[in-house]
């Protein structure tokens, strides 16, 4: 059984004809004929028979045809496949980010993207920096986001961006009126915290004991945003990465810078020693111009 003779036995079924067949693969129609006894006698049966000049096709041969469309309908699936993949890239992409991304600066770069391929099919999963990194390990992303706390075994990294923290506060607390913070105005102040494993804040810590202030941690939150949305609320204050404060500053909360200044650093990962599809390379075009 070859693949020409299941094209005749398509184009036959759906066209009526060896006329309109063999005009539907460019042959004659001696030729569609012939293509149509050959597979007749690999699978052994009759596909066909000549009822007053017309070939009608036995009830094997439509038990086989739906076996045959499904075929067809699956190459014409890899046929659209192949067509995105030559215009785009690939279909789909997969994108995976840390919390502090997710506020609007992954939302930018998605909204620029798909001005320009609208197409294109994207899926985005909000996870812990350590998540997103097992992810791109696994497969399950074309390209991640997080922040740089991360094991980078098994992955390819770029530096995506370095962002000096702020202090989150209410509007009326008695540090707002110091136009920058140092660790000593952070003695004896309840403090928001970012989870123990994080970079920053084990900058912050370091600053902070090389001074000899012991933080008065009162809460603990892998989250920027959730740290500025608790400083809301009372009258604790935390370092949160500047990703995230655009929302937060319009409703009234007030960010200081600190010094000295405690870098969040982030990195763009991939699949370790994989090509970037075009598709991938398109999207950090669009990343990095957010930044």
């Amino acid at each position: 059984m070859k693949y020409r003779q299941i094209e005749a036995f398509h184009a036959l079924m759906i066209s009526g004809s060896t006329v309109r067949a063999a005009e539907i693969m460019g042959i004659t129609q001696p030729a569609v004929s012939r293509l149509i006894a050959e597979l007749e006698h690999a699978v052994r049966f009759a596909l066909f028979d000549r009822v007053r000049g017309r070939l009608v096709a036995t009830p094997e041969a439509h038990l086989f045809f739906r076996e045959v469309d499904e075929s067809f309908r699956g190459l014409d699936r890899l046929r659209a496949s192949a067509a995105a993949i030559r215009d785009y890239g690939e279909g789909n992409l997969r994108i995976g980010c840390f919390a502090a991304g997710s506020v609007s600066l992954v939302p930018a770069a998605i909204r620029a993207f798909r001005i320009k391929h609208p197409a294109i099919r994207l899926t985005f999963h909000v996870k812990s920096s350590a998540d997103i990194r097992n992810g791109v390990v696994d497969g399950q992303y074309d390209i991640g986001l997080a922040a740089d706390e991360i094991d980078r075994a098994g992955v390819d990294t770029q530096v995506f961006g370095s962002y000096a923290g702020v202090i989150a506060m209410p509007g009326d607390h008695p540090l707002a009126r110091h136009e920058v913070l140092e660790p000593a105005h952070l003695k004896g102040v309840p403090l928001l915290g970012l989870v123990a494993e994080d970079r920053a804040r084990q900058r912050l810590d370091a600053l902070l004991g090389a001074e000899g202030i012991v933080p008065d941690y009162v809460l603990e939150t892998p989250n920027s945003a959730t740290i500025c949305a608790l400083a809301e609320e009372g009258n604790a204050v935390g370092l949160v990465n500047p990703m995230v404060i655009a929302d937060f500053r319009s409703r009234g909360l007030t960010f200081r810078p600190f010094a000295p200044k405690v870098m969040f650093r982030s990195l763009l990962l991939y699949p370790a020693n994989t090509q970037k599809s075009r598709l991938v390379l398109e999207f950090c075009k669009a990343l990095l111009s957010q930044r």
